[in-house]
């Protein structure tokens, strides 16, 4: 009797495990071709593998995966939003911290006290708005309304096509290395008297193209002046302006209003370009030396007085001591 009932027991439990899946499922594996796949069913950790999978809700239909040794994908989680604005106010901490304008001494030009000059109408310091390369200052087509501020050291300065209407005194007091201001093309109408006297080094300036009625007295240490293509008239000339120049080659006044040859003229002179003036005369010492006829001007070998109401013929004596006779109406 005890027999039997261990022998119904058995064949309820053996059916209740052919009646579950994991059964069935190790079933079919079991009747793969273990030749064509060259698969160890005895070594498989099958029931693991079932247990995750049903785990997931896969059933004997579902396509199966294969388990490998793939490294796992790279997951780009995304950052909470609290993070990124943390990062944002950590950048602007550190950009706050970091200085935006170069750093300043006090050693500047016009009375301003600084290196860089302070803060131009554009809101920078005049080495970021302008170009500086050693002791020279580009700002040139910038649209100014002013001379910025420049470092003391400058020796070259340039500001060419730029809307700058007036120089006052101040714009370069203390330069005492400036050498070159070259102004073309402004809208300038008046300089200050005495803008360019307090400067030991400057030796060329360049104003042409502006509105100036009144040529500004410069030191004696000057080489060139273009002066043209403004408004100078009559009376727009200093007396004598140019006597003490002894270092004056280049003198240009080009397309003004002047009726007149500024004498005297320095020595070192070799440039004049005075054409289409209002010159209507000139005098047979203008030039030359008639008391003394063995003087030679040499080096004065270019004078300009093309498109001036003025005949060259009429005074023959005035160039007798020059190399070469003027350039200019002959009848």
């Amino acid at each position: 009797m005890r027999m039997l009932v261990r022998l119904v027991l058995g064949l309820f439990v053996l059916k209740v495990v052919v009646a579950s899946p994991r059964f069935s499922r190790q079933v079919d594996l079991d009747t793969y071709d273990s030749a064509n796949y060259d698969v160890d069913l005895d070594n498989l950790n099958l029931e693991n593998q079932d247990i995750y999978d049903y785990e997931d809700g896969l059933t004997i239909d579902d396509p199966q995966i294969e388990i490998g040794t793939l490294a796992p994908p790279d997951y780009n989680y995304p950052v909470p939003r609290a993070s990124l604005e943390e990062q944002e106010q950590e950048e602007e901490e550190e950009e706050e911290e970091m200085p935006l304008k170069p750093q300043l001494t006090p050693q500047g030009s016009g009375g301003s006290g600084v290196l860089m000059g302070p803060d131009t109408q554009k809101g920078m310091p005049t080495c970021l708005l302008c170009t500086c390369l050693g002791g020279s200052v580009y700002c040139d087509d910038l649209k100014l309304d002013s001379v910025p501020p420049l470092p003391k050291d400058t020796t070259h300065f340039y500001a060419r096509y730029n809307r700058i209407t007036k120089i006052n005194k101040s714009d370069f007091a203390f330069m005492n290395k400036l050498k070159r201001i070259d102004l073309t093309a402004n809208e300038i109408t008046s300089i200050d008297d005495g803008a360019f006297l307090g400067l030991p080094e400057l030796e060329e300036l360049v104003i042409r193209e502006n509105h100036i009625s009144q040529l500004p007295a410069l030191p004696e240490t000057m080489s060139l002046i273009d002066g043209s293509h403004n408004n100078i008239g009559s009376k727009g000339i200093h007396k004598e302006a140019f006597k003490d120049m002894t270092s004056l080659l280049y003198l240009y006044l080009t397309d003004n209003h002047i009726d007149y040859i500024p004498v005297p003229l320095p020595e070192s002179l070799r440039s004049l370009h005075l054409q289409r003036n209002n010159i209507q005369m000139m005098h047979e010492d203008t030039f030359c030396n008639l008391r003394d006829f063995n003087y030679i001007r040499n080096a004065l070998e270019d004078i300009r007085l093309d498109g001036n109401p003025i005949n060259l013929s009429r005074t023959p004596q005035a160039y007798i001591c020059l190399p070469r006779i003027p350039i200019g109406d002959l009848i």
